[in-house]
């Protein structure tokens, strides 16, 4: 029996050495790509920004203001919308508009509850209100550099691509009690487990077949060939959920190489364990034979668990310090290399608990079918999510 465990560890080992291998190829394809096509193209159709928004959120309003100050050269206007006039985000809206009162700023009341995602039955609503004939959604609390449109716009040059999405970074607070451990947790995992899960799924299926949340900039005509965004007011994970029918369609989905920030809120363990694993259960959910093979992908855990199986032989030691140095250079080559986190820097000495953490949040995703989100329960079961009592 111990023969047999320590077989197993050895070979998830090599697997998740594997996998780093790849991931530091798809980081490599992703920069070659970019390198040669440019990031500019001089295409700037004229879009409309939809960003749903409920309460106000820590960093918000400098989120909105990097949306005003954008160096673009087709027209842009900012779509948002609230389920009441009585969110406390309106108040904010209000002084976007009038601190920039050039941009075109629009407010839409969505009074409607079309599904159990009130985001996408917002954004149902506020897309009817859309002047041009594109549109980008991203979430309010999403803070751009001022040649966002310009990149993420321009990638529309090929009549190919339906949509167009973007890699991002979690923001934790600089200092004091808003950067917990827990916070700092996720933002490492961001940059240094999920985005090279991302490059790696680019190179081996030839290009991505989702959206990331952080910017779906899509044509109305691809929408339209899809049924729009109504037919995703159930799901949990609606962009992972609208790139796959935007690829099902006959576009293209390109990853642009523009990065953005989301802000990652101060977690107490509570908050980051119900976060991770609702999205380790989106995950599951969605890609369900590719998730299985997640697994492996935690190599450093995989290579720990070989030193103990072996008797902490000198060989193992050996092994681990192997899959260590490819560990850390996946994290500096996506996290730093690519996505300019200098924040992976900082934390780089908490990757050993960061994927000790995403081990156990893939193995634990396993045990059950319900996921916490803004406070309520919902189960999960093929996309769809249904609220529990």
């Amino acid at each position: 029996m111990a023969t047999a465990i320590e077989v197993i560890t050895i070979l998830l080992t090599l697997a998740g050495l594997a996998y780093l291998l790849l991931a530091l190829l798809g980081a490599r394809d992703f920069n070659h790509y970019w390198r040669r096509r440019g990031l500019e193209s001089g295409f700037a159709p004229d879009v409309t920004i939809l960003k749903p928004v409920k309460g106000v959120d820590q960093r918000m309003y400098a989120g909105l203001v990097s949306h005003c100050r954008q160096q673009y050269a087709g027209n842009f206007e900012i779509v948002f919308g609230v389920s009441s006039l009585d969110d406390p985000a309106v108040a904010e809206i209000e002084r976007l508009q009038a601190e920039f009162p050039e941009c075109a700023i629009r407010l839409v009341e969505c009074r409607e509850r079309l599904g159990t995602s009130g985001k996408v039955s917002n954004l149902v609503q506020m897309l009817r209100e859309a002047r041009y004939e594109h549109v980008l959604i991203n979430d309010s609390d999403i803070c751009v550099s001022p040649q966002y449109l310009t990149r993420v716009m321009a990638c529309f040059v090929d009549e190919r691509v339906g949509m167009v999405t973007a890699p991002y970074i979690g923001r934790t607070a600089e200092a004091g009690p808003g950067r917990t451990v827990w916070s700092r947790l996720e933002a490492l995992g961001i940059s240094t487990d999920f985005l090279p899960g991302v490059l790696t799924a680019r190179k081996l299926e030839g290009g991505i077949r989702f959206g990331l949340g952080s910017t779906l900039a899509m044509s109305k005509a691809a929408l339209e060939k899809v049924g729009g965004l109504g037919p995703l007011v159930e799901y949990l994970a609606d962009d992972y959920e609208m790139g796959v029918r935007i690829v099902a369609a006959g576009y293209k989905v390109e990853l642009c190489y523009e990065v953005v920030e989301t802000t990652v809120p101060a977690y107490g363990f509570r908050g980051f364990w119900e976060h991770q694993l609702r999205w380790a259960r989106s995950t599951r959910d969605s890609r369900k034979m590719g998730y299985v093979g997640l697994g492996i992908t935690y190599a450093l855990p995989w290579a720990v668990m070989t030193c103990v199986a072996s008797g902490f032989a000198l060989w193992s030691f050996t092994l681990l310090s192997v899959v260590l140095l490819a560990r850390v250079a996946v994290a500096l080559s996506i996290g730093v290399g690519v996505l300019r986190d200098g924040q992976v820097l900082r934390d780089l000495w908490l990757l050993p608990l960061r994927d000790l953490f995403g081990l156990v949040f893939w193995a634990w995703s396993f045990a059950g079918d319900t996921v916490v989100w803004r406070g309520d329960r919902f189960r999960l079961k093929d996309g769809r999510i249904t609220r529990l009592a």
